[in-house]
């Protein structure tokens, strides 16, 4: 079974997938969208690339603040796996995401990626890190 984890933002998605045992995450790509609120083209992509590669759950990040209160975009967060949840039929599951961006950014300057060249990548690899998180709590 391979899961999906998604970093939702209010103009990109970072995609990753798990191998097919659910042990590692990969990075898959970042779906650009003009603005915050079209989102069916992002859910369409996000529906073939799950097709693609027979994801059976999603695990969206939940960018709680520090405080661990629920804000704004852990608000849009959640109506997104809820959408994606009646599109798809398949379970949806929210994951504290705190700092996983940043953590991203500091992985991707650790290696070596110019700072123009980290836009293209930063929201990939926060996904990578928010279903390597799912993934390692599950404990297999």
């Amino acid at each position: 079974m391979r899961i999906m984890g998604l970093d939702y933002g209010t103009k990109t998605v970072g995609v990753a997938v798990s191998d097919p045992l659910g042990i590692t995450a990969q990075a898959v790509e970042t779906i650009a969208r003009k603005s915050e609120n079209k989102l069916r083209q992002t859910l369409a992509r996000i529906e073939e690339l799950a097709e693609e590669y027979g994801v059976e759950k999603f695990v969206v990040g939940l960018p709680k603040h520090m405080n661990n209160d629920i804000g704004e975009r852990a608000e849009k967060a959640m109506e997104f796996g809820e959408m994606l949840r009646r599109r798809t039929g398949r379970e949806v599951v929210m994951w504290d995401e705190r700092l996983t961006t940043v953590e991203a950014e500091r992985t991707l300057i650790e290696s070596g990626v110019r700072r123009e060249n980290r836009k293209q990548y930063v929201d990939k690899i926060a996904a990578v890190f928010i279903l390597q998180g799912y993934l390692d709590s599950l404990g297999m």
